[in-house]
């Protein structure tokens, strides 16, 4: 994660470097590492999440559609897809919606 983040541009590491911290927070067991090929942590042998910044935006990947419909209703603004949910440096996820998203995806594995 740490070579990731170096890569890209000021706003966008800060964003993610905060994700990250939260997670860590969240799940202090978690292993970092990568999933599909995108900056990922892990827990108990399974993806939990994962994130990628794009030229436009930045992504979260919870690996799993169910855990986005979890909090679907709280990201009113935010792009989401089936599996991802799309933000920008400037409008960041709350991090009580990021927490539940990480306690959903927990709740699966």
């Amino acid at each position: 994660m740490d070579d990731y983040l170096a890569g890209l541009e000021e706003d966008q590491r800060d964003a993610l470097q905060h994700v990250r911290e939260v997670v860590r927070e969240a799940v202090p067991d978690a292993e970092e590492g990568t999933s599909y090929g995108m900056p990922a942590f892990r827990w108990k042998g399974k993806p939990l999440l994962g994130f990628r910044a794009a030229k436009t935006h930045l992504s979260l990947f919870p690996f799993s559609p169910a855990a986005v419909e979890a909090v679907a209703d709280r990201l009113e603004g935010f792009d989401l897809s089936k599996g991802t949910i799309r933000f920008t440096p400037d409008r960041p996820v709350p991090d009580d919606v990021l927490l539940a998203l990480v306690e959903a995806r927990k709740r699966e594995i």
